[in-house]
């Protein structure tokens, strides 16, 4: 049934935002019914590797360039993941396959999961996370402008009898898949939690509650300039800072 209700095209439709994409040379990993066209980039073989999980509303090639430069700078490849409907990739963005993708895409990697680092920003988080939560043993995680409360976000693009359920069906079976409480809690790599104080879109609040949930080390950077979709780009120096000392103390 969990499956069932994340894949509803209600949920997909509502909450997802694909756009097409022109990734020269993809990485393409199956998954399953669909293809991912994501994009590899090796710095070294021994080094740790970045997974990285994008918004909903961007693709790979967004971050291509001076995103790809910096994390290779801070010493770690780094695999940009696409989502099924997004960029080059095939298939339809559908919560629950997309979750389900997440594991096919790190044992594609064929990495110890203790030289990988989890990075999810805005709905990336679920992403993230269901990859802390399948390899708690992973060297660090990211949480940029993430999300603590999924269940808040939802309601916000779908109603419980659109998808023929009570709000109280809705809310415990949205509760149960996504405990980022537990996850966090279970997970026992370092934690790097940065948010925008000015996030009008997910406010600055979950990711304090993500940073209070998570066991150390762990590590919390608020910037005061810049909102949901700025935050990069506003503090691009340090943030790449908070980055690359997170890397060297792993």
């Amino acid at each position: 049934m969990m499956d069932d209700l994340l894949n509803h095209p209600l949920i997909g439709g509502r909450y997802f935002f694909p756009q097409m994409g022109n990734l020269a040379d993809p990485l393409w990993i199956d998954c399953d019914d669909a293809k991912l066209a994501c994009s590899y980039h090796e710095l070294d073989p021994q080094a740790k590797t970045l997974v990285h999980f994008h918004g909903n509303g961007e693709i790979v090639d967004d971050y291509l360039g001076s995103f790809v430069k910096q994390v290779l700078a801070c010493g770690c490849n780094c695999l940009l993941v696409e989502y099924r409907g997004y960029g080059r990739s095939t298939g339809y963005a559908e919560l629950g396959r997309m979750l389900k993708d997440v594991g096919i895409v790190i044992e594609s990697l064929g990495r110890d999961p203790q030289s990988l680092i989890f990075f999810g920003r805005s709905v990336g988080s679920l992403f993230a996370l269901e990859a802390a939560r399948l390899y708690p043993q992973a060297a660090g995680l990211i949480l940029e402008s993430g999300i603590a409360d999924v269940l808040e976000r939802l309601l916000l693009r779908v109603e419980p009898v659109e998808l023929g359920l009570s709000s109280q069906e809705f809310s415990s079976a949205i509760q149960q898949r996504f405990d980022h409480r537990q996850v966090l809690a279970d997970f026992s790599g370092a934690l790097l939690v940065m948010h925008s104080r000015h996030d009008g879109l997910v406010e600055v609040e979950h990711g304090e509650q993500l940073y209070a949930w998570g066991g150390e080390p762990k590590t919390l950077k608020i910037f005061p300039i810049g909102d949901h979709n700025s935050i990069l780009f506003a503090n691009f120096e340090e943030y790449f800072v908070q980055i690359k000392c997170f890397v060297d103390e792993l």
